[in-house]
């Protein structure tokens, strides 16, 4: 089963609402998007082009491979359906594996024993063709099946990436309630910010925006941070195409693009942790940190993004130091940052009344499981405020 060259139906999974994004940068890599939904994209691709879109992708958690669609009422007929593939050709009989899923089934009570069927299904198969049998357990970091079993509809996926996309590997130390790196990003592409304008980051807790800000600016990509995925190991890989994907990343990155960026946080050991997760990914250099409260925060003449993620307080009531940092965020927006696009991601709407101004632009989100908002204000250079 040669599946690096051979197209088949591509899952690519994100969190949810973070799917416009993520299509916005499949099409961008230069793939059809055959439908999008709720929580990813479905494209044609072979395992080798999923290499790529491995690499590149921001808003990404998984991308997944099918290899069958089949009907299975109950774990026998998956198990006898799933022993037909050709795992030998596709797993080293002397390798690792693991199994996930997303499973709802009456037959089913836990994804934990549909897991077990497929790994049963998978090692008798080798077993019997092989003689030897593959290990198996709940690493990430070998080869990856993923099983989607949907009441009798069934599907068996390779999951190419393995560790989740959403995580870009410079976020050593994560910091008090950590942004996802995925829900950073989209959160600027939903801002439209040209890369090339300040983006000014205040109450910038582990860095995690003003480090995706400067990423993008120089159109590094993820890739670039990461050297071990699922694809490398199955049968039929090449690590030529995965090195000559890395220089593409290398050559396409452009390091002249130096925007001001200013990460600002009352918290010195929060800026410090900010810097060294810039470090990490090697954009220090392109962040001015700054310590101190969040009205103090350098704002440059040129106009450009200003983007706040402050704290949400508890879902039900607010806290009155909380309601009294909101609205002082609101007079900081409207009486210093004049010309720029103001941004407030917070999952309160209640504190969020508080800010004063009124947004333009609503963009939802999650974070985590809880609802999110990425309010958008024009502060406008003049009488309009």
């Amino acid at each position: 089963m040669e599946v690096f060259n051979t197209p088949a139906k591509i899952i690519i999974t994100c969190n949810r609402r973070l799917s416009p994004y993520l299509q916005e940068e499949v099409e961008e890599l230069g793939f059809k998007v055959v439908r999008p939904f709720n929580t990813g994209v479905e494209i044609k691709a072979s395992i080798n082009e999923c290499i790529k879109l491995n690499l590149n992708l921001r808003a990404a958690s998984q991308v997944l491979y099918q290899l069958r669609s089949f009907k299975a009422n109950d774990p026998k007929e998956l198990y006898d359906e799933l022993v037909k593939i050709a795992w030998e050709e596709i797993l080293p009989f002397d390798g690792y594996f693991t199994v996930t899923s997303h499973v709802h089934n009456e037959t089913v009570t836990t994804p934990l024993f549909a897991n077990v069927k497929v790994k049963d299904a998978i090692v008798d198969r080798i077993k019997d063709k092989k003689g030897m049998r593959p290990n198996s357990g709940p690493g990430l970091d070998k080869a990856v099946i993923h099983l989607h079993w949907m009441e009798e509809r069934a599907e068996i996926f390779i999951d190419t990436s393995g560790e989740t996309l959403a995580k870009h590997a410079y976020r050593k130390i994560p910091g008090k309630a950590p942004m996802l790196e995925a829900l950073a990003y989209s959160t600027i592409a939903a801002s439209k910010w040209d890369g090339k304008s300040p983006f000014i980051n205040p109450m910038c807790g582990s860095g995690t925006l003003a480090i995706e800000a400067a990423l993008i600016a120089q159109n590094r990509r993820p890739g670039l941070l990461r050297m071990n995925y699922a694809f490398m190991h199955l049968i039929g890989y090449n690590e030529e195409v995965f090195f000559q994907e890395r220089r593409v990343l290398k050559e396409q990155s452009d390091r002249a693009i130096m925007p001001v960026i200013v990460a600002s946080d009352i918290s010195a050991e929060a800026v410090e942790v900010s810097r060294q997760n810039a470090r990490t990914a090697g954009v220090e250099h392109l962040i001015q940190f700054e310590t101190g409260d969040f009205e103090k925060t350098t704002v440059p003449e040129e106009k450009g993004v200003i983007m706040f993620n402050p704290e949400y307080g508890e879902r039900l009531g607010t806290h009155f130091k909380l309601e009294a940092t909101y609205k002082r965020i609101g007079d900081f927006l409207k009486q210093s940052c004049k010309g720029y696009r103001g941004y407030v991601f917070t999952g309160n709407p209640d504190l969020a009344k508080k800010i004063g101004l009124k947004a333009s632009r609503r963009f939802e989100f999650f974070n985590g499981k809880l609802d999110c908002r990425l309010l958008q204000y024009e502060l406008y250079d003049g009488s309009k405020d």
